[in-house]
């Protein structure tokens, strides 16, 4: 356990920006993960009650910002802030855990496992005395910090009254960079973040649009060999999420043989992986336009990479009492 001071060599210059900068820092892990704060640190948050699609994009954010060498910060709780720590982490990447509780105390208590893989592989840090149980008011104080060490902040999926728009207005106070993911309407999950975009937050329709609100790009291209058309189809129906080779077979009227031997050669290629639960998962590309091309078909998912306008965020003007406990 380390124990920073407010004016004491380590103690992050970000933080200082902060209406109420913490007084000392209790932190286990690695230190060096604090440097850069915050030009190459953002903050991936949300609900905890996060849909299959919103973990999906909190965890190609982070993977995308660990491998530009970005480090991650969130603050442990279930849904898209574990997501987003475990992608960083799984990509070799820094991330940092900011609690609301004592920085050895867990939380949620399920989160355990997760908490001394960040100790070990990342950084875990609070305000609050080893020790400290969760109590009334101390997420919001967390949010602060959270905001306060990163350049950008992303709300992948929030409800109106949040701890994820808790974050976010702290980040408009102090004039960083705040993005969100646009929603459904109709979802009660998403009303928050369409908020934030409808009073200027700006709006991520790619991953490379969040990285270049930090600057970064990822680097090299994948040079994906043309597939053929079972395998096309799979490929393109995994950009969905993950699926299990039953549930391939039924949406696209294939056998299961079919599906698990075009399944078989995506994997061998590496451009798919067969996860726990037993489903096929589509891997990220590295590379912002992707190359692959059913036999005589059109491009999969070829995006390119828009020049995001930064200064849309310093605009957004969201209540601060719309904020509430995470």
């Amino acid at each position: 356990m380390t124990v920073i001071q407010r004016g004491t060599t380590g103690y992050p210059d970000a933080l200082e920006a902060l209406r109420q900068p913490p007084e000392q820092i209790h932190a286990l892990g690695g230190l060096s993960l604090l440097e850069g704060a915050p030009a190459r640190h953002v903050a991936i948050v949300g609900t905890r009650d996060a849909s299959h699609y919103g973990i999906r994009v909190a965890a190609e954010l982070a993977e995308a910002f660990a491998e530009c060498g970005v480090v991650v910060v969130s603050g442990m709780a279930r849904g898209i802030d574990a997501a987003a720590h475990r992608a960083a982490l799984e990509a070799g990447g820094g991330t940092i855990a900011v609690l609301g509780t004592g920085p050895d105390v867990p939380y949620p208590a399920s989160h355990r496992a997760l908490h001394g893989e960040i100790v070990r592989r990342g950084l875990v840090m609070s305000e609050f005395e080893p020790g400290t149980p969760a109590f009334p008011g101390c997420f919001p104080r967390r949010n602060r910090i959270i905001a306060g060490l990163a350049g950008l902040t992303v709300v992948v999926e929030a409800p109106y009254k949040s701890g994820a728009i808790n974050t976010a207005t702290h980040a408009l106070e102090l004039g960083r960079h705040l993005a969100a993911v646009p929603g459904p309407i109709d979802a009660p999950r998403s009303a928050g973040c369409n908020l934030l975009l409808r009073d200027g937050a700006q709006v991520l329709t790619t991953v490379d649009d969040a990285l270049a609100l930090l600057g970064v790009a990822r680097k090299g291209r994948l040079d994906v060999p043309e597939l053929g058309y079972e395998e096309g189809r799979v490929w393109e129906a995994l950009a969905d999420g993950p699926s299990s080779p039953e549930g391939l077979a039924y949406r696209l009227g294939l056998s299961l043989r079919q599906v698990v031997e075009n399944g078989g050669r995506l994997e061998l290629r590496g451009l798919v992986y067969t996860n726990s639960a037993g489903e096929l998962v589509r891997r990220r590309l590295s590379t912002s336009v992707s190359d692959v091309r059913p036999a005589g078909g059109s491009v999969c998912g070829g995006e390119t990479t828009p020049q995001m306008d930064a200064d849309r965020s310093a605009g957004a003007t969201i209540s601060a009492a719309q904020a509430e406990v995470k």
